[in-house]
């Protein structure tokens, strides 16, 4: 029998097997980094042993350190989440050998599949269908487009598709090199990109009795950068017949390399419906608790019950409804992706089951599986997390945040629960795809199940446009600041409409509204909102009543019914709506029932004197430069669009390119640097800027 356990690894992972060790009486052991030290997984854990170093490959990517560690503390086996070195199979064996529990497949299992071109292998000798390898030293225009994939590893690290033969082998570097940092191995290969496709995938579970058991489907189509940001249980739209066709095709791949413990099949299914074996993750998923939450199931105890011996019954529980599972990450969807770091100051989803961070578990105790079905009721949610009020975000990591499950006894149900709980969350802190999220679980195509794995390409622009009531979000910001420095808690609201008034209005500017308001005897009065555009286009001095200027708003369309320094009521065409205010130095969250709203105070007057050079390229996230374009250097032409610098932050690259065909002028980037966002890092001069300069 387990009693002490290490997990390998960090986040949202760890504190999720802690929670089911908690359950079931065995003690725990956290592993952290140095920028981990005060992390939520550490503090959970009974026991923590320091990974000297932030960079994974110093820490989190060292399996002689976490086995000292394991040793050091007394630990009797080891968990290895997924991530890091959960499918090394080098990492297992030392674990083994070490005379640990190894709570995984066997390590020849992980040999087996952890490259995915000898894993590709294995299963053409077994009959499953699968995309023909091409060799990018042959490739020709015929063979476009072009997926790249690391042979090691997951998370859509290491994946680029290549569309043009002109940039293959740079893209080629770029994956091999990301595949590197994240796995420590940079093995590349080519498949066919099948457009318009859909991921999907099937939850094995092995025991060392010769029992598999296939857990339905999961469709996790809704990816941005080959990485999952929306999936579900089960895959929507898949008639009995393929289903059961993916469902046999993975237990014939668990039994083809002897596997044991959790694991997954991915498929890639065309639109003609043909599935397509991608490759199989020889731990736990990310998504497995869509997967929990239909079966009633608890993986991470079957895991470990797996892990001590124990055989698993001859069938597994049957499904019963559905469930979607979002990944709430620290990003601009709107700016490539970028990761967001900095302090989360709040995050709580009303309604989940257990609200403490990483306690969400809505599974029942039961018979030898570990636990039952859980029967049709009302939909519920589940919150895992890594974070907790207070704890920083940081570059060296993922950007996940959280993960928010609804489970119902239908699709409709589910999607609506989530969408609904997504909205009406407090998430304070660095920005999010909270937005983003929202609007995709009501999107039409994903309402009715029409979308493949190229739906963020299609319709990312409308996903992230701005949200029609954020000048409504920064009327009740300016309101909840007045309120604030005003003598009292309340203040009286008497409410006359926005009108023109005789002495010059309070302003106060949020992202780009500008307010003007003004405080009378009777309470606080409106005069306008203003796109900071208009205003600045008028030399800063705003329209006078009336309709609130070019870009306000129409009089009378908003009243200030109640108001206090953290929530404010207003009358918006008739209906009271009500917003509540946090703030948290120039940063304010709004949240309401009809949306949440990160502002950025703007200071009254601009630092003219602060501006960037024209041309300049500006750090668009905190990280580390970890190479330039060939040859670059002051004095180099460059041409619009060119990828010159590259970031890592978050495990992810980011491109850094030149914004206009000319010279470069300056370069302060160089590999190994930490920057922080907004840092300049080169400056391009073009053709048109170099011509007014010689201007006489």
């Amino acid at each position: 029998m387990i009693e002490s356990l290490l997990v390998a690894n960090r986040g949202e992972i760890a504190c999720r097997v802690f929670r089911t060790c908690r359950e079931r009486g065995i003690a725990t052991v956290a592993v952290h980094s140095d920028a981990d030290a005060g992390a939520l997984h550490v503090r959970e854990a009974d026991a923590a042993v320091r990974l000297p170093g932030a960079a994974p490959a110093d820490t989190y990517l060292r399996g002689d350190l976490i086995v000292k560690a394991a040793l050091a503390a007394g630990a009797d086996a080891v968990h290895p989440g997924y991530g890091f070195l959960s499918e090394n199979a080098e990492f297992a064996r030392a674990v083994l050998d070490a005379g640990l529990v190894w709570v995984g497949p066997p390590p020849g299992a992980i040999e087996a599949m952890a490259s995915k071109t000898r894993a590709k292998e294995l299963m053409a000798a077994a009959g499953v269908p699968l995309l023909a390898p091409v060799d990018p030293a042959t490739a020709t225009g015929a063979d476009l487009p072009l997926l790249l994939k690391a042979a090691a590893g997951g998370g859509g690290r290491g994946m680029r598709i290549v569309r043009e033969l002109a940039v293959l082998d740079e893209e080629l570097k770029a994956a091999s090199a990301e595949a590197a940092s994240a796995f420590g191995d940079g093995e590349v290969f080519a498949e066919p990109y099948v457009e318009h496709g859909r991921h999907v995938e099937v939850q094995i579970l092995a025991d060392a009795h010769g029992t598999v058991w296939a857990l339905g489907t999961r469709d996790c189509s809704l990816q941005r950068r080959h990485q999952k940001v929306i999936e579900e249980s089960p895959a929507p739209g898949l008639p009995d017949e393929p289903r059961a066709v993916l469902c046999e095709a993975a237990v014939a791949a668990a039994r083809a390399v002897g596997y044991r413990g959790a694991g997954t099949v991915e498929f890639l299914l065309s639109p003609q419906g043909r599935p397509y074996f991608l490759e199989m993750n020889t731990r736990l998923q990310v998504e497995h608790p869509v997967t929990e939450e239909v079966f009633g199931l608890d993986l991470v105890a079957l895991q470990l019950a797996v892990a001590e011996g124990a055989a698993l019954p001859a069938e597994p529980p049957a499904a019963h409804g559905h469930a979607v599972e979002a990944r709430l990450y620290a990003e601009d969807p709107a700016a490539g992706w970028a990761p967001q770091t900095g302090r989360l100051h709040a995050l709580e989803v009303p309604g989940a089951g257990g609200e403490a961070p990483g306690d969400a578990s809505r599974l029942v105790p039961g018979a030898a599986s570990g636990l039952v079905p859980v029967g049709p009721s009302a939909p519920r949610l589940r919150v895992d997390t890594g974070y907790a009020h207070g704890d920083t975000i940081g570059v060296h990591y993922d950007a996940l945040l959280a993960k928010v499950i609804a489970w119902a006894p239908t699709r409709a149900e589910a999607l609506r629960a989530l969408r609904h709980a997504l909205r009406r969350a407090r998430v304070h802190g660095p920005g999010t795809n909270r937005e983003l999220l929202v609007r995709s679980l009501g999107h039409p195509d994903v309402v009715d199940g029409r979308f493949d794995t190229g739906f963020y390409e299609r319709h990312l622009d409308a996903l992230t446009a701005p949200a029609p009531g954020e000048r409504h979000a920064a009327v009740a910001a300016a309101l909840a600041d007045a309120a604030a420095r005003a003598t009292g808690d309340t203040l009286p609201a008497r409410l006359g409409g926005w009108r023109n008034m005789a002495a010059p209005a309070q302003r106060k500017t949020y992202g780009e509204h500008e307010v003007r308001y003004r405080a009378t005897r009777d309470g606080f009065v409106v005069e306008a909102v203003e796109a900071v555009e208009a205003v600045e286009g008028k030399g800063g001095k705003g329209g006078k009543g009336g309709k609130g200027g070019e870009g306000g708003e129409e009089a009378d369309e908003v009243r200030v019914v109640a108001l206090s320094p953290h929530r404010v009521s207003l009358e918006i065409g008739g209906v009271v709506r009500h917003f509540d205010v946090r703030t948290y130095g120039d940063e304010v969250h709004v949240d309401s029932a009809g949306g949440a709203y990160r502002l950025i105070a703007r200071p009254r007057f601009s630092e003219t004197g602060h501006r960037p050079p024209p041309g300049s390229l500006l750090a668009p996230m905190p990280g580390t430069v970890v190479r330039l374009a060939a040859g670059l250097a002051e004095g180099a032409r460059v041409t619009a669009g060119q990828p010159l610098i590259w970031l890592e932050a978050m495990k992810m690259e980011h491109r850094v390119t030149a914004p206009a065909s000319g010279t470069l002028t300056a370069l302060h980037a160089a590999p190994g640097r930490q920057v922080e966002v907004g840092a300049l890092l080169a400056v391009v001069q073009d053709a048109q800027d170099a011509q007014e300069e010689s201007s006489p």
